[in-house]
């Protein structure tokens, strides 16, 4: 810890004096799946918004008052409903539905954009006066905006920067894109560059606007480009503002930068760290000949570096523990896609959450009512405790961590017996459709259950080189048996396109009726020996 201080200390001058205090963190700020962050401010309260896609409520919005300390506020929305495959009929959206967002507070208004990567197609733009209240309003459906950032300019004008490098001017209402505004192209790719140049996020200052991206040239790992000009539509000069493989984990890119009430200014910017998901680091901005260099004064992401505003700790986190005896769920838990308000209940049975088996499904991966929280690192665990007694023949019912390639803790209900395999599941995707077009599962143990509790733990490490999920069971709560196999948990950009998450499901597949009862979801950082 003295070392640390220490290095903490140095930070602080090198920095300018920055930070207020030498309250140590380390990278990253949150070890768990925040990508593509977008992030506004109002006074000392800063707000962030994050990528979930297929995941109910949508559209996370965090809360910090230090950059370090992190609380869900809030979700833009309960639901996305413009297809069935949002309830999982006739087909799904993993990967899909709500994308990079854009959060902007403007004339005591906070605003939010973002297009589903899916029909039809076409961008939501959402408002409130406070980011805490969970009352966003829909403000209009405009064209879609891939990656999109809305800017207002000192002028009143508003517009949208998205793709790679597109610009386009929306009505002062924002209610559609302007007819006669503002639509062109700022820059082209360059030569070198591969894909598309995206995670568009675009401030003004000094005068000047800055475009930051991320950026795949070829044959060279990737990183954060910017794009400075002295008109919003150009001509627009680029500069690369941080390249670093920090960590041993992959090469860092995409997110944002803002200020303080001081006029300092910080970065987020996210790293893929595989099966956890792409998780923010919280770097300094050194303004340098007009250009916001990411990082210290070598241009790379400290590990560890003071709390760069006085700390604020409400004790709140991005992944809670919850023994459900609030007359509501924990902000912190989402559905895998839109929940059967029906078939879920905090109020049956006081103290638990029930959860009813609602549609007759084959596997685990088209299953409603899937709840789900991060997991996180370098190392998590997951403890629930379901009563089983009222699952009927051809449920399944548990808890696991869940991806595209997931390892799974099921009790199965077989007749009039119960059992607890572990298994290991793996689905395919149409990668059109994202229709579920098989799952492949392999079942590593079984052991036969003759109580009507059972307590089950998935710890996951996700130290470099790791990724692995461990299994247990338990009939007390205290003495924990080992099951199954190590599994090897993966990030696959191709099917969910999201980091592991804890998840506790209950199905059937023969016959509705069953249900389990969850008595509480007990979570530790660091595994249980």
């Amino acid at each position: 810890m003295k070392n640390v201080f220490a290095v903490c200390c140095i930070l602080f001058v090198a920095y300018g004096g920055q930070a207020q205090n030498s309250t140590p963190f380390t990278n990253p700020v949150m070890w768990a799946d925040v990508p593509d962050m977008s992030i506004t401010r109002k006074g000392s309260d800063f707000y962030l918004i994050s990528t979930t896609m297929h995941l109910m409520p949508g559209a996370p919005v965090m809360k910090s008052k230090d950059l370090v300390h992190w609380e869900i506020a809030s979700y833009v929305f309960d639901k996305l409903t413009d297809t069935p495959n949002y309830d999982l009929k006739g087909g799904t959206v993993y990967g899909r539905g709500q994308w990079a967002s854009s959060i902007r507070y403007h004339n005591g208004k906070y605003y939010v954009l973002f297009s589903p990567n899916d029909k039809p197609y076409k961008a939501y733009i959402y408002s409130t006066t406070d980011p805490s209240s969970d009352k966003w309003q829909l403000v209009a459906r405009t064209q879609h905006f891939h990656d999109a950032s809305l800017f207002f300019d000192d002028d009143g004008r508003v517009y949208v920067f998205s793709g790679t490098g597109s610009l386009r001017e929306l009505k002062s209402d924002l209610t559609d894109v302007k007819p006669g505004g503002l639509n062109t192209h700022v820059f082209e790719r360059d030569a070198d560059e591969t894909g598309l140049l995206e995670g568009s996020q675009v401030i003004k200052h000094n005068g000047k606007y800055y475009l930051l991206m991320i950026s795949w040239p070829k044959n060279k790992p990737r990183r954060e480009v910017c794009y400075r000009a002295d008109n919003i539509a150009g001509p627009y000069e680029k500069k690369v503002i941080l390249q670093d493989n920090f960590a041993g984990f992959p090469y860092c890119g995409q997110g944002a930068i803002i200020d303080d009430e001081n006029g300092n200014w910080y970065g987020l910017i996210f790293q893929d760290r595989n099966a956890v998901g792409r998780v923010p680091l919280l770097m300094p901005v050194r303004w340098v000949d007009g250009w916001p260099m990411l990082g210290d004064e070598n241009g790379k992401v400290p590990l560890n570096w003071a709390t760069p505003l006085k700390p604020y700790d409400t004790g709140k986190r991005i992944v809670e523990s919850d023994d459900f005896s609030g007359d509501k769920l924990k902000i912190n838990w989402q559905w895998n896609h839109n929940p059967v308000d029906e078939a879920w209940s905090l109020k049956e049975r006081k103290g638990y959450l029930r959860l009813k088996t609602s549609r007759v499904v084959e596997n685990l991966f088209a299953a409603p009512n899937t709840i789900t929280q991060r997991m996180e690192g370098p190392k998590c665990s997951g403890i629930v405790a379901l009563d089983i007694s009222k699952m009927k023949d051809g449920d399944m019912a548990g808890f696991c961590a869940f991806n595209g390639d997931a390892g799974v803790l099921s009790v199965i209900a077989e007749g009039k017996s119960k059992y607890l395999a572990m298994t290991s599941s793996s689905v395919s995707l149409d990668p059109s459709t994202k229709a579920i077009t098989g799952v492949k599962v392999e079942e590593k143990a079984r052991i036969k259950l003759t109580q009507k509790v059972v307590y089950l733990r998935v710890d996951g490490d996700f130290n470099l080189h790791k990724d692995l999920a461990t299994f247990y069971y338990s009939l007390d709560n205290k003495k924990w048996i080992p099951i199954g196999t190590e599994f090897k948990m993966i990030f696959d950009y191709r099917r969910f396109f999201m980091g592991s998450k804890f998840a506790i499901f209950n199905y059937a597949t023969k016959s509705l009726g069953g249900y389990v009862d969850v008595d509480f979801f007990d979570y530790k950082k660091g595994v249980k020996q």
